[in-house]
């Protein structure tokens, strides 16, 4: 029996010209204790810090990891050394309760790992990429493989769009838009920051939150959309709300100050 899953590789920018090692590493290992209590409303997922730098990610569910992936990116602490993910979604054979990630041979994890690579050699980096290459074990949505590196570029470049609408945020735009995303009332937005609500609709609007949430959403749900169709007959449900449900509750606890 075949189970949707998604893959992130999240890799550190500059890590290793960085006089902050031991510090980013601690980080690392603080980030993967928040995934863990940010995916025990979902079914068994595996993470790992490794390699100093990098945390590996597999979770049941075609959006998991793009959506841990997308709200790691707006929590992180380190401005001059960003994460980036390299990302893929598929199927696996395997339940991941059996599966040991620092040995596991998947064509999953090297789609996300080559995505990760492409990634590293590029100079104004993209904070997330799809890499879908293989993505040819199940044909019910895409019915001609050749369509796969069709949709690849699509998504590839709804992501290139989102991060360009994110790098042009002032820092005020980039607080009032991460706090929103947590929060979902700008009028609790404005308490936070000690301004009034118009003030904060204003720099919403300016930074273009909107439309950058929409293409969040709008990915969250042609992944999930993806897995149902190809799941149609089967027991297996997408799990992204009551995941981004948890992830929001225990950053309201931990993170929102």
């Amino acid at each position: 029996m075949n189970h949707p899953i998604s893959i992130f590789i999240l890799d550190v920018s500059n890590s290793s010209s960085s006089d902050k090692g031991e510090e980013l590493t601690n980080y690392l290992d603080e980030m993967v204790n928040w995934i863990h209590d940010w995916t025990e409303c979902i079914e068994h997922c595996k993470v790992k810090h490794r390699a100093g730098d990098e945390i590996i990610f597999v979770g049941y569910g075609y959006s998991t990891a793009y959506i841990l992936a997308f709200f790691i990116s707006r929590i992180w602490k380190f401005k001059d050394h960003t994460p980036y993910f390299g990302l893929s979604f598929g199927d696996s054979d395997k339940e991941l309760e059996e599966v040991d990630i620092e040995k596991w041979i998947h064509p999953l994890i090297k789609q996300a790992r080559y995505a990760n690579d492409l990634l590293k050699q590029e100079q104004e980096r993209p904070l997330f990429k799809f890499e879908l290459d293989q993505f040819n074990q199940n044909t019910s949505f895409f019915p001609y493989n050749q369509f796969r590196n069709e949709f690849e570029v699509l998504i590839n470049s709804l992501l290139r769009l989102q991060m360009s609408m994110m790098k042009e945020q002032t820092l005020i735009q980039e607080q009032v838009f991460t706090y929103y995303f947590i929060l979902e009332q700008q009028k609790a937005v404005a308490v936070l920051l000690g301004k009034t609500a118009p003030t904060i609709s204003s720099h919403y609007k300016k930074g273009k939150s909107e439309e950058i949430i929409k293409v969040f959403t709008e990915l969250v749900t042609i992944l999930n959309s993806l897995q149902e169709k190809s799941y149609k007959d089967k027991l297996e449900k997408t799990n992204s709300e009551s995941l981004m449900d948890s992830i929001r509750k225990h950053l309201k606890v931990n993170h929102i100050k």
